[in-house]
């Protein structure tokens, strides 16, 4: 049951409430009477009563009850206010249990599992030159119109990723060997080892959203929150303020360390280490020598960085809402992970040209065979037969901030708890969050 107030405010809550309201709601019903802690009412759209304030927020509004659609997922009007509330063109309903990731690949056209190596070669020449006229644009641009510079070029050399993306799901070429080739020099400008990659990559596409086991964005379990004051206020910084680099930190830890590979994997892992240390040991001295130590910072760190900031912005917005679960090994529902998990996110359409469209992503996910350039026909399609069920949005800064502000906790119930619930007293960085960044989508 949910619940309208006097003043014909609506609000509606039920079993699946959604994680940002559920985490705050008390509700208590009694002869006809719906109590809501105010502390409780959503937060967008909906401003506080200066009467209603005491301290600690713990004044209960009285409304009068009356019967109004339930809250699940499974209604629309529910789910409409969810898309609102989170930054969301759509939320799709439930996808049926019954329903199989070959059912829904069986329904996408045959032709956009096909590699056209024109195609394939012609993302290669919008990259290279792409990265290039980036390169130029900083050595001619005054200081004040670098970041302008960087942010192309940051996004120019995330094309690259995405072209050694391709070549790791052998959807880039028919012949695998120009694949590892291709693979392994795209990855060379940003010191990605390239087989170290591809191996943890495969594991996430395989894992989708499930609970240790995804090698992408994981919620942080409860006793790791608890574990240690240290580690707690470290962990509000990188899931918060420094989330869109903290594919860095990531970068760092999974993809150098052997130990973390399979026997099998090691001779490949090795391989593509050395091509990467070769590049740092030949190709970083180079441009100091040629340009000084400012000048790594300008050509290189800089661009670095932004394709870091897309790297981290990319792969959460792909994976992370707070309508989106995690779910144990036990639970986990291929289907529903890969179709109803994954969220397709629409950006400006030079960034889409320059990222080949890597983020017209439930394809992708239903199946890594699809080359970038056919994505769009397969996206289209299971609009056509599966568009009710699917996660849509343009990027914009409410969508950022649900993401930064809640998506942080793991629970069962809520799918997520924000810091700032479990400990608002250390809570600064998200409280910091809350107040500085815009709320419009």
């Amino acid at each position: 049951m949910a619940c309208r107030l006097a003043d014909s405010m609506f609000l509606s809550m039920g079993p699946h409430q959604n994680p940002i309201r559920s985490q705050r709601i008390g509700t208590h019903y009694s002869s006809g009477i719906c109590y809501l802690k105010w502390d409780s009412l959503p937060q967008k759209g909906i401003k506080r009563q200066r009467f209603l304030t005491r301290r600690n927020w713990t004044t209960v509004a009285k409304a009068v009850a009356i019967p109004v659609a339930p809250s699940s997922p499974d209604n629309a009007e529910y789910r409409k206010q969810l898309s609102e509330s989170y930054g969301f063109k759509q939320i799709g309903e439930p996808l049926p249990d019954n329903v199989t990731l070959k059912h829904v690949i069986d329904t996408l056209p045959k032709k956009v599992f096909e590699i056209d190596d024109m195609k394939a070669w012609k993302s290669v020449l919008i990259s290279a030159t792409s990265y290039a006229f980036g390169l130029y644009m900083i050595s001619k641009a005054p200081w004040y119109l670098l970041p302008l510079a960087w942010a192309w070029t940051g996004t120019a050399v995330t094309g690259f990723f995405v072209i050694g993306h391709d070549c790791a799901h052998k959807s880039f070429s028919r012949n695998k060997l120009v694949e590892d080739i291709v693979g392994t020099l795209a990855f060379l400008p940003l010191i990605y080892p390239y087989e170290p990659w591809r191996f943890k990559h495969d594991r996430h596409h395989a894992k989708t959203n499930m609970l240790i086991e995804d090698t992408a964005w994981q919620p942080i379990a409860k006793e790791e929150f608890d574990s240690s004051p240290l580690f707690r206020r470290a962990i509000m910084y990188g899931y918060g303020p420094f989330r869109p680099w903290m594919s860095i930190a990531h970068w760092l830890l999974v993809h150098f360390d052997l130990k973390t590979f399979r026997p099998s994997e090691v001779k490949r892992v090795k391989i593509s280490l050395a091509c990467v240390f070769a590049f740092m040991g030949i190709g970083w001295p180079l441009i100091v020598f040629k340009t000084g130590i400012l000048g790594w910072v300008k050509f290189w760190l800089m661009p670095f960085l932004g394709y870091h900031f897309w790297m981290s912005t990319f792969t959460m917005v792909h994976h992370t809402a707070p309508h989106i679960p995690f779910k144990s090994a036990d639970e986990w529902n291929a289907a529903q992970a890969q179709l109803n998990g994954t969220v397709h996110c629409d950006y400006p359409q030079w960034i889409e040209t320059l990222c080949h469209d890597i983020n017209v992503h439930i394809p992708h996910h239903i199946s890594p065979r699809i080359p970038s350039y056919n994505l769009r026909a397969a996206h289209k399609s299971l609009q056509e037969n599966w568009g009710k069920y699917l996660n849509e949005a343009t990027w914009n800064w409410r969508l950022m901030k649900t993401i930064l502000t809640v998506c942080h906790v793991y629970d069962k119930e809520q799918n997520y708890v924000a810091f700032d619930q479990l400990a608002p007293g250390e809570s600064h960085p998200i409280k910091f969050l809350k107040k500085v960044m815009p709320d419009y989508a």
